[in-house]
């Protein structure tokens, strides 16, 4: 399946993009970006988004091979296949290991797993397979995968140990992947981001505990804004450089044990 087909433009390298978790959140402010700089854009969630220049919503579970491999087929016919991969879907369920309830539920660690590792690999397996088929562009790419991870995988808090234990998964196959789908010219990087300004956070962490986070911060103290995220990820699209890396979009923020 891999072959040298006829070079391409620099501005077809990442024209064509999948999302998945873009309905909300950090997801929903790069699926705006990347509107707004002209990309046909394919949104797999489980909820409807607002509606944008070029961008589809395909209701979707991203740890389904069938509804995954639906929805990727369909924007390949509707847009092309993407050339950019940036998997925003998650969990972020926590719970003890002996806690007042009980002990830690299998189920609980189970669902996080599914959805922040099995569903982001699935994903991405199913997209590079559409991938490797892609013409190369002036600088030899096909394209990017870009996870997102946590700096939960590193500064993992009690009661986050399903979640670090995802996000530290996600990180973890960075490398072997980036190294693997390079022949392939096919780059792959995850994203460690901090304490960022959704409208998750906002619903569940109170002003007190967001205070008490960010005086770990280095410089600024403040929560990431979701568009800083969005700017982030198409600056590692931009650059060809940049790959098999985990990079931490913290603003130098270490987290405390609670």
């Amino acid at each position: 399946m891999f072959h040298s087909a006829k070079l391409i433009s620099m501005n077809q390298l990442i024209n064509t993009a999948v999302v998945t978790g873009g309905a909300s959140g950090l997801g929903q402010a790069l699926v705006s970006k990347l509107s707004e700089s002209g990309f046909k854009v394919t949104v797999l969630d489980r909820h409807d988004g607002p509606q944008l220049a070029s961008v589809r919503y395909v209701i979707c579970d991203v740890t389904s091979e069938s509804e995954v491999k639906s929805a990727l087929n369909d924007s390949s016919e509707k847009f092309g296949a993407a050339r950019l991969i940036v998997n925003c879907a998650g969990v972020g369920k926590n719970a003890r290991l002996l806690g007042r309830k009980g002990v830690h539920t299998l189920e609980l660690f189970r669902e996080v797993m599914d959805v922040n590792l099995l569903g982001t690999f699935n994903v991405l397996r199913l997209a590079a397979e559409q991938m490797i088929d892609l013409p190369l562009t002036e600088n030899g790419q096909r394209g990017v995968i870009i996870n997102i991870s946590s700096i939960a995988a590193f500064d993992g808090q009690i009661g986050q140990a399903a979640y670090s234990a995802s996000k530290a998964a996600v990180a973890g196959m960075t490398l072997p992947l980036a190294r693997e789908l390079g022949k392939h010219a096919i780059r792959v990087v995850t994203i460690c981001p901090g304490v960022f300004m959704t409208p998750m956070v906002q619903a569940h962490v109170t002003q007190e505990v967001l205070d008490g986070l960010l005086q770990n911060a280095a410089w600024p103290k403040r929560p990431g804004k979701p568009e800083e995220f969005a700017e982030f990820v198409m600056a590692l699209a931009a650059n060809p450089m940049i790959n098999g890396e985990t990079i931490r979009l913290d603003g130098g923020l270490r987290m405390p044990s609670l």
